[in-house]
């Protein structure tokens, strides 16, 4: 039979489907179905550092608006441009509001890792260097047994070059990595200038792994309400090609391992992933559609495959299909439609 285990982070894993961080690991009842389901790893819901300034922001304007002395009170706000007669009072409420967001996640990381017996992996989502050393450190003491930084820059600030906009993922990392003897891993996103160089200048900066592909909100606009909105929250099966072509065009060319997510929701995916050279896949937008029962099917499908191929375990396959391996490479970097072989007039 079949041995789907894998090493990851350090640590053997039973399969390497990992449940992607989501709603559906964000509470302890939601990670112990998470587990149930046979999945190898979790990655916690993310702490967002937009949701913690504007808890901190909510929680201060409380403050302001109970106020009938500002003298009283300790502080004064004039307009949006805060000023404070008394800066320690600020002070103090931004750090206790900052305190009461931070403390919910680390006792949900606590009870978590306490509640199942897979690897659990706490996940920061950041767009700056923030505060995230500090934090970490007390995820780790936590119990959680890695960090996933979720970090999705987008370009879009004129005044800043690529080169400062890429230099943001290489702060937080060295910040984080300086303070943690955990293994953190970098979930990214693909708005590079060069994708490849990037990618494999970030796996040398000491993180334990890369995850493939961070997947962006997508804005649509809403003709009748003249609204944007996002209609399109979760990934679709077709949208593991774009993954599987990085995956298998820095697969041995990377100094950490390289895992897949956006789009699987298949066994025939996961596979794919993998022999591109994936250690393992991450899911989320396939449970929310069928349920928990997907991490089944899928490792039941791996499974499958490889007792119909002779192969005894993952190493065996991991990377077949990779660039390096191919007779013809350049069919991963092929992005022009060839009229010639597409039979359309």
């Amino acid at each position: 039979m079949a041995d789907l285990s894998i090493q990851y982070l350090g640590m053997r894993l039973k399969n390497p489907v990992i449940i992607g961080s989501s709603g559906l690991t964000g509470s302890v009842s939601e990670v112990r179905s998470a587990a149930a389901s046979g999945a190898g790893a979790i990655v916690l819901k993310s702490i967002f550092e937009e949701q913690i300034i504007r808890e901190m922001d909510s929680f201060i304007s409380q403050g302001e608006d109970k106020a009938t002395d500002s003298f009283q009170k300790g502080y004064r706000s004039v307009l949006n441009d805060r000023e404070y007669d008394y800066e320690e009072a600020f002070s103090y409420l931004k750090d206790h509001a900052r305190e009461q967001t931070l403390g919910k996640y680390l006792t949900f990381v606590e009870e978590a890792k306490k509640s199942v017996d897979i690897p659990v992996i706490a996940s920061i989502n950041c767009a700056t260097a923030y505060d995230w050393h500090s934090f970490a450190r007390r995820i780790e003491s936590a119990g959680a047994d890695a960090i996933e930084l979720n970090v999705f820059v987008l370009p879009s600030n004129t005044l800043k070059t690529s080169a400062e906009n890429e230099q943001v993922y290489f702060d937080i990392i060295d910040l984080v990595c300086k303070q943690v003897k955990i293994p953190v891993t970098l979930k990214m996103g693909y708005y590079f200038s060069g994708l490849a160089t990037t990618a494999i200048n970030l796996s040398k900066t000491g993180i334990a792994g890369l995850v493939l592909f961070n997947r962006p909100f997508h804005p649509d606009i809403d003709i009748d309400k003249m609204e944007v909105n996002s209609k399109y929250l979760l990934s679709d099966p077709s949208e593991y090609s774009q993954v599987l072509r990085w995956i298998a065009l820095l697969s041995g060319r990377v100094d950490c391992p390289l895992v897949a997510t956006t789009g699987i929701h298949t066994p025939d995916a996961a596979i794919k992933q993998l022999l591109a050279g994936a250690t393992a896949v991450q899911v989320a937008s396939a449970l929310y559609k069928d349920g928990l029962g997907v991490v089944a099917t899928i490792t039941a499908g791996i499974e499958k495959w490889m007792d119909q191929k002779g192969y005894r375990t993952i190493d065996e396959f991991r990377g077949k299909m990779n660039q390096q391996n191919l007779e013809n490479p350049a069919e991963f970097e092929r992005v022009q439609f060839m009229r010639l072989y597409s039979k359309i007039v």
